[in-house]
Protein backbone atom coordinates (compact mmCIF):
# COMPACT_ATOMS: atom_id res chain seq x y z
CA UNK A 1 0.00 0.00 0.00
CA UNK A 2 2.70 2.31 1.06
CA UNK A 3 4.79 1.20 -1.71
CA UNK A 4 7.60 3.77 -2.70
CA UNK A 5 6.99 6.49 -0.49
CA UNK A 6 10.04 8.07 1.23
CA UNK A 7 10.80 11.26 3.38
CA UNK A 8 11.76 13.93 1.39
CA UNK A 9 12.18 11.48 -1.43
CA UNK A 10 15.00 10.08 0.63
CA UNK A 11 14.36 8.30 3.36
CA UNK A 12 12.68 5.00 3.89
CA UNK A 13 10.43 3.99 6.81
CA UNK A 14 11.03 0.56 6.46
CA UNK A 15 12.86 -2.08 8.46
CA UNK A 16 12.43 0.86 11.52
CA UNK A 17 11.44 -0.85 14.35
CA UNK A 18 10.16 0.61 18.08
CA UNK A 19 12.05 -1.38 21.03
CA UNK A 20 10.10 0.23 23.63
CA UNK A 21 7.46 -1.77 24.32
CA UNK A 22 5.48 1.47 26.01
CA UNK A 23 6.03 3.88 23.21
CA UNK A 24 5.65 1.45 20.15
CA UNK A 25 1.61 2.25 19.95
CA UNK A 26 2.91 6.33 20.39
CA UNK A 27 5.47 6.72 17.56
CA UNK A 28 4.10 6.22 14.09
CA UNK A 29 5.85 5.56 11.15
CA UNK A 30 3.13 5.79 8.89
CA UNK A 31 5.57 6.89 5.72
CA UNK A 32 4.80 10.29 4.15
CA UNK A 33 6.64 12.70 1.53
CA UNK A 34 6.56 15.87 3.77
CA UNK A 35 5.38 15.83 7.43
CA UNK A 36 2.48 18.17 7.18
CA UNK A 37 -0.63 16.34 8.25
CA UNK A 38 -2.74 19.88 8.27
CA UNK A 39 -4.07 19.44 11.98
CA UNK A 40 -6.59 16.04 10.89
CA UNK A 41 -5.75 14.58 14.44
CA UNK A 42 -6.98 17.68 16.49
CA UNK A 43 -10.49 16.59 17.36
CA UNK A 44 -9.85 12.99 18.12
CA UNK A 45 -8.98 11.58 21.64
CA UNK A 46 -5.58 10.67 21.47
CA UNK A 47 -5.64 11.54 17.89
CA UNK A 48 -1.51 13.08 18.01
CA UNK A 49 -0.72 9.28 18.52
CA UNK A 50 -1.42 9.07 14.71
CA UNK A 51 0.72 12.35 13.78
CA UNK A 52 4.02 10.77 12.30
CA UNK A 53 6.72 11.30 14.43
CA UNK A 54 9.03 13.14 12.01
CA UNK A 55 5.73 15.86 12.06
CA UNK A 56 5.72 16.23 15.65
CA UNK A 57 9.55 16.91 15.90
CA UNK A 58 8.59 19.29 13.24
CA UNK A 59 6.11 20.98 15.46
CA UNK A 60 8.19 20.96 18.40
CA UNK A 61 10.73 23.49 16.32
CA UNK A 62 7.39 26.14 16.03
CA UNK A 63 7.56 26.80 19.72
CA UNK A 64 8.88 29.80 21.00
CA UNK A 65 7.61 33.06 20.06
CA UNK A 66 8.72 34.74 17.15
CA UNK A 67 8.23 30.85 15.15
CA UNK A 68 5.36 30.45 16.00
CA UNK A 69 3.41 28.66 12.94
CA UNK A 70 6.12 28.81 10.44
CA UNK A 71 5.77 24.93 9.35
CA UNK A 72 7.65 25.55 6.02
CA UNK A 73 11.05 26.77 7.92
CA UNK A 74 10.57 23.92 10.79
CA UNK A 75 10.17 21.52 8.08
CA UNK A 76 13.58 23.03 6.49
CA UNK A 77 15.12 22.70 9.21
CA UNK A 78 14.75 19.30 10.10
CA UNK A 79 15.49 18.49 6.27
CA UNK A 80 18.99 19.62 6.16
CA UNK A 81 18.92 18.07 9.88
CA UNK A 82 18.66 14.87 8.23
CA UNK A 83 20.93 15.05 5.92
CA UNK A 84 23.44 16.00 8.53
CA UNK A 85 22.76 13.19 10.47
CA UNK A 86 23.07 10.68 7.65
CA UNK A 87 26.16 12.64 6.59
CA UNK A 88 27.88 12.27 10.29
CA UNK A 89 26.24 8.83 10.96
CA UNK A 90 25.65 6.77 7.25
CA UNK A 91 22.17 5.64 9.52
CA UNK A 92 19.02 6.39 8.59
CA UNK A 93 17.85 9.67 10.03
CA UNK A 94 14.41 8.53 11.10
CA UNK A 95 15.89 5.21 13.24
CA UNK A 96 18.11 7.82 14.67
CA UNK A 97 15.24 9.74 15.45
CA UNK A 98 13.56 7.25 17.04
CA UNK A 99 16.57 6.39 18.88
CA UNK A 100 16.94 9.56 20.33
CA UNK A 101 13.52 9.53 21.75
CA UNK A 102 13.65 5.81 23.17
CA UNK A 103 16.56 6.66 24.85
CA UNK A 104 14.99 10.83 26.39
CA UNK A 105 12.05 9.11 27.66
CA UNK A 106 12.15 9.20 31.06
CA UNK A 107 9.71 6.50 33.01
CA UNK A 108 9.22 8.43 36.46
CA UNK A 109 8.46 11.62 37.46
CA UNK A 110 7.01 13.48 40.77
CA UNK A 111 3.69 14.55 41.78
CA UNK A 112 3.03 16.95 45.11
CA UNK A 113 0.45 15.69 47.40
CA UNK A 114 -1.02 17.87 49.86
CA UNK A 115 -1.74 15.59 53.11
CA UNK A 116 -3.18 17.96 56.23
CA UNK A 117 -1.38 21.14 55.06
CA UNK A 118 2.22 18.99 54.43
CA UNK A 119 3.12 18.73 51.02
CA UNK A 120 5.28 16.16 49.85
CA UNK A 121 6.25 14.85 46.63
CA UNK A 122 5.54 11.14 45.58
CA UNK A 123 7.19 9.15 42.88
CA UNK A 124 4.84 8.25 39.86
CA UNK A 125 5.06 6.75 36.10
CA UNK A 126 4.33 8.95 33.24
CA UNK A 127 2.01 8.28 30.66
CA UNK A 128 3.48 7.08 26.99
CA UNK A 129 2.26 10.64 25.38
CA UNK A 130 3.83 12.36 27.95
CA UNK A 131 6.92 10.90 27.37
CA UNK A 132 7.14 11.19 23.78
CA UNK A 133 6.35 14.87 24.37
CA UNK A 134 9.11 15.15 27.16
CA UNK A 135 11.83 13.87 24.97
CA UNK A 136 11.07 15.77 21.94
CA UNK A 137 10.90 18.76 24.25
CA UNK A 138 13.90 18.13 25.28
CA UNK A 139 15.92 17.10 22.05
CA UNK A 140 14.92 20.46 20.37
CA UNK A 141 15.02 22.67 23.36
CA UNK A 142 18.48 21.01 23.81
CA UNK A 143 19.48 22.26 20.45
CA UNK A 144 17.88 25.82 20.75
CA UNK A 145 20.35 26.15 23.61
CA UNK A 146 23.44 25.21 21.47
CA UNK A 147 22.53 27.40 18.52
CA UNK A 148 21.96 30.17 20.59
CA UNK A 149 24.50 32.88 20.30
CA UNK A 150 26.84 30.41 18.59
CA UNK A 151 27.92 30.43 14.60
CA UNK A 152 26.81 26.59 14.37
CA UNK A 153 23.32 26.63 12.67
CA UNK A 154 19.93 25.07 14.51
CA UNK A 155 20.46 22.34 11.79
CA UNK A 156 23.61 21.49 13.06
CA UNK A 157 22.51 21.82 16.72
CA UNK A 158 19.74 19.71 15.99
CA UNK A 159 21.64 17.21 14.35
CA UNK A 160 24.49 16.64 17.17
CA UNK A 161 22.06 16.26 19.60
CA UNK A 162 19.83 13.78 17.67
CA UNK A 163 23.18 11.58 16.98
CA UNK A 164 24.25 11.99 20.89
CA UNK A 165 20.62 11.39 22.13
CA UNK A 166 20.16 8.18 20.39
CA UNK A 167 23.83 6.97 21.56
CA UNK A 168 22.40 7.64 25.23
CA UNK A 169 25.48 9.79 25.72
CA UNK A 170 25.45 11.58 28.75
CA UNK A 171 26.32 15.06 26.43
CA UNK A 172 23.05 15.11 25.16
CA UNK A 173 20.85 17.73 26.83
CA UNK A 174 17.90 15.40 26.67
CA UNK A 175 19.74 12.70 28.39
CA UNK A 176 20.88 14.68 30.83
CA UNK A 177 16.82 16.28 31.72
CA UNK A 178 15.43 12.81 31.55
CA UNK A 179 18.58 11.95 34.34
CA UNK A 180 18.09 14.60 36.27
CA UNK A 181 14.11 13.92 36.29
CA UNK A 182 14.34 10.13 37.29
CA UNK A 183 16.83 10.89 39.42
CA UNK A 184 14.49 13.43 41.46
CA UNK A 185 12.24 10.52 41.31
CA UNK A 186 13.75 7.87 42.86
CA UNK A 187 14.77 10.19 45.69
CA UNK A 188 11.11 10.72 46.88
CA UNK A 189 9.79 7.27 46.81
Amino acid sequence: MYQGIKLFGKWEFTGIEVRDPGLRRYICLKPITIPYTGGRHEHRKFGKADVPIVERFANQLMRPGKNTGKKIKAIKIVKNTFDLVYLKTGRNPIEVLVRAVENAAPCEDVTKVVYGGIVYFKAVDISPTRRLDLALRWIVEGARKAAWKNPKTIDECLADELILAADGNAKSYAIQKRDELERIAAASR
